[in-house]
């Protein structure tokens, strides 16, 4: 069974070309215009052992917000397509990663139906040139797009970057236990019988 997809974004503000295998070891390449959310998207894809490439063009000289959001959006529908009826997926996932100071707790499950609650207070202020508030807007966008329910949690942590890339390696270790196949079963994972409506 392939788990593969590849999706394309087009619009006024971004192009946003994604290829993905759920069943990969890791490997990536990946292209945006923010230097910052690349590294945290390779070390989304490292983590969650997800074969990803992502070229991202966006309209940066007005702010980093189309082109994080977009990114989110269609690494969403990628991710989606490529869980096609979601049979036979674990379907939840959880991890607590430290990273250093910060410790960020996930939870997620892939139910179909997008909800998220953020609980990583940070303060505005820049990564580089990310403005810290687009981590919450860039899995905004990957959760309504993939149909899925994700808790984000900081249990400790002051270093804005240390919180930032905890949340994108918790969010990775709970996704690549939720996306994996259950060898016990074959059917979908819920008793109302899809997880795509």
């Amino acid at each position: 069974m392939s788990r593969q997809a590849i999706l394309e974004r087009k619009t006024d503000e971004t192009r946003i070309g994604v290829e993905l295998n759920l069943d990969g070891s890791g490997t990536y390449r990946i292209k945006t215009p923010i230097p910052f959310l690349t590294h945290m998207l390779e070390q989304l894809a490292r983590h969650a052992k997800l074969d990803i490439s992502i070229e991202a063009e966006g309209d940066i000289h007005v702010d980093g917000h189309h082109t994080t959001e977009d990114i989110g959006i269609t690494l969403g529908k990628t991710i989606a397509k490529a869980l096609g009826t979601r049979a036979g997926i674990r379907r939840f996932g959880s991890a607590i990663v430290p990273m250093d100071d910060a410790c960020v707790l996930c939870a997620l499950d892939l139910s179909g139906r997008s909800f998220m609650l953020w609980r990583i207070p940070l303060p505005k202020a820049k990564v580089g040139d990310f403005d810290s508030e687009l981590a919450e807007v860039f899995f905004e966008g990957l959760v309504r797009a993939m149909g899925c329910n994700l808790h984000l949690r900081l249990l400790e942590g002051t270093v804005i970057h240390h919180i930032i890339e905890g949340s994108f390696k918790a969010f990775a270790l709970a996704l690549q236990q939720a996306v994996q196949i259950d060898s016990c079963s074959k059917q979908i994972p819920s008793t109302k019988g899809t997880l795509t409506d």
